[in-house]
């Protein structure tokens, strides 16, 4: 049976872990900041110390029904899993709120070895994401990074579709998908085509060759 001062020391680390990630994440203005990261962490202690102060009385008293430390515990993952679907957002063609997400799932497993007594564990798990979040982050920015777009062309249905990747191509970029749809009722087809690139393209130029294409009757470029 835990003391009431192991307790207190288990909760107030989850605290000062949890709090260190949400402050990153608060700085960085995510929206599940300093106090909800704290919160979760700290949540998350609480619900190991009570799953392992049932377990130990199911153990020390044989009239009681057994009761399994890790359900708990897995019932919380879960949980966390709908407030982190609830910090990504979808804007447009673009998803943001992966990596808050990921903290708050982070911060719960923290929580939950903290509340199961494995400072070491919680501790350098703590590290590790710190050193993704500030470390890696500069890193990622300095990579060469691909940029994707994406093409919706409408054209007649007899279109020779080799004189679209050729112009893509000659500009340098690479087709990463390609979907199509015929519409028999307007004799026309829709291309849906994703193209990624490591440098700059003028897109004016793209759009204007494409739109050059006989039998070419709308070009729309995204991202």
């Amino acid at each position: 049976m835990l003391s009431e001062t192991e307790i207190i020391i288990r909760l107030v680390l989850g605290a000062v872990l949890g709090g260190i990630i949400g402050f990153e994440r608060q700085v960085h203005g995510r929206q599940a900041g300093f106090r909800t990261q704290l919160l979760v962490c700290v949540a998350s202690v609480l619900v190991m110390i009570v799953s392992e102060y049932y377990h130990h009385l199911s153990y020390m008293n044989p009239s009681y029904v057994r009761v399994d430390p890790g359900r708990i515990a897995a019932g919380a993952i879960t949980g966390i899993g709908f407030i982190g679907a609830g910090a990504i957002l979808k804007m447009g063609i673009t998803i943001q709120g992966l990596t808050t997400a990921a903290c708050l799932w982070m911060v719960s497993a923290v929580g939950l070895a903290i509340g199961a007594g494995l400072y070491a564990a919680g501790v350098a798990a703590s590290a590790l994401t710190l050193f993704s979040l500030l470390v890696l982050r500069v890193i990622e920015r300095r990579m060469s990074r691909l940029v994707f777009k994406f093409i919706t062309i409408t054209a007649d249905e007899k279109i020779e579709d080799d004189k679209i990747k050729s112009i893509l191509k000659k500009q340098g970029s690479h087709i990463s998908k390609t979907d199509y749809e015929k519409d028999n009722s307007k004799g026309e087809i829709t291309y849906d085509i994703t193209i990624s690139l490591r440098h700059h393209v003028p897109m004016k130029s793209m759009l204007d060759e494409l739109s050059s294409i006989n039998g070419v009757r709308k070009v729309v470029i995204r991202g």
